[in-house]
């Protein structure tokens, strides 16, 4: 068994029996799982140069901390500075990204440099750059291309030298056909693309992430740091963390609140609404059942109050479960499942994923998951 090793706010070492060591940097951005590893690969190929990056993920992956670690391994000496898109008023973005001269609108009544200037020599970070609206997005792509910006009120433009990474957790495309972004801007940001996995496809980061919280909220509760018991530990790593790593922070900052006691027990962990004596139950069970009988119990438990599609539910939860850990491959998908392609292909059919068309997602089964772009940028 590993043991995971907290020594301070921001190192974490993950040591095994040979002595392995994983050093995790800007609290709460790890590389213990192999997915991980691969992004840190890339991320290590792609910072050095000055191209912009954009980071697609959920809510609560970390991608600000993807962000300021680029910025990290670039070597750039300018500050990093990280502006959410979607929280600046319309009506004073563009002041707000290219700053403004005295008296350039009501109320101006100081000169003002804007985001851009502010990461001057370092990198800016743009959050949720979907949220911009369309004619900052044609200013945007402007000192993209030109290296300068014009605040408000002058005719002076002023050259910038930054590094830009771009973040959303919407389609892009989609945003494109709905009108709402600049096709010639997507091009511009999307020369180096990052697709950061949810946490549920990163499994062995949950408990170096736990560790890390549970030292972290330790120093700031002022109290001795409790353990993780081994049902509560089967309990993290066995949760879906659809609130990412957001969500297990939260957890485990709930978690010592709660619990009086030197240890972490189930009970203690409030994993989306989940009962603690459920929760409890789980834990404490799993490790003498196979998992076929785990889910034959799940599956009585769920024939005492039958929905009305419950058959269906569960036969898409198995496709999708097959579908996605087999990364969009239909031949692995349905080898893991013991049928074959063409069963997996109806079944797909049935429950979305494919279309009616020959050419809609289902010419030959072998695919990346969708926007999966670790490649080495140009």
């Amino acid at each position: 068994m590993r043991d995971y090793s907290y020594r301070d706010s921001n190192v974490l070492q993950l040591q095994g029996t040979n002595a392995e060591q994983v050093t995790i940097r800007a609290k709460a951005l790890v590389f213990v799982d192999p997915v991980s590893q691969e992004i840190h690969r890339y991320l290590e190929h792609v910072a050095p140069s000055d191209a912009p990056v954009l980071i697609i993920g959920e809510t609560g992956t970390g991608k600000e901390l993807v962000a300021r670690h680029i910025h990290q391994l670039s070597g750039r000496k300018g500050p990093f500075v990280a502006v959410n898109c979607g929280a600046i008023s319309e009506q004073l973005a563009e002041s707000e990204l290219f700053g403004h001269e005295v008296g350039a609108f009501t109320g101006a009544t100081m000169r003002r440099e804007g985001w851009f200037e502010s990461a001057n020599g370092g990198t800016l970070f743009l959050d949720e750059i979907g949220d911009l609206p369309l004619t900052l997005q044609v200013k945007l792509l402007r000192v993209l291309q030109e290296r300068e910006v014009v605040r408000l009120g002058s005719r002076k433009s002023i050259p910038v030298d930054i590094r830009l990474v771009a973040a959303t957790n919407v389609d892009l495309t989609d945003a494109v056909s709905a009108g709402l972004f600049r096709l010639d801007l997507l091009y511009r940001l999307n020369i180096a693309q990052l697709r950061l996995p949810p946490l549920r496809e990163r499994p062995k980061d949950i408990m170096p992430l736990a560790v890390h919280f549970l030292g972290l909220y330790s120093q700031r509760l002022k109290r001795l740091r409790p353990e993780i018991s081994e049902a509560a530990r089967r309990a993290l790593e066995s949760y879906s963390w659809p609130g990412n790593i957001r969500e297990v922070e939260n957890v485990i900052h709930f978690s010592l609140l709660v619990a009086r006691e030197s240890e972490i027990r189930p009970e203690h962990l409030k994993l989306n609404g989940v009962s603690g004596t459920a929760t409890q139950a789980v834990g404490a069970g799993a490790s003498k059942l196979t998992p076929v009988e785990q889910i034959s119990s799940a599956v009585r438990t769920l024939l005492d109050e039958p929905g009305d599609n419950l058959f269906n539910e569960l036969e898409r939860l198995i496709v999708d479960e097959a579908f996605r850990r087999s990364r969009y491959n239909q031949v692995r998908a349905a080898s893991a499942l013991g049928i074959s392609r063409n069963v997996l292909r109806t079944l797909l059919k049935k429950h979305g994923y494919l279309g009616d068309k020959p050419d809609e997602l289902s010419d030959g089964g072998d695919r990346e998951p969708p926007n999966w772009n670790l490649a080495a940028a140009p």
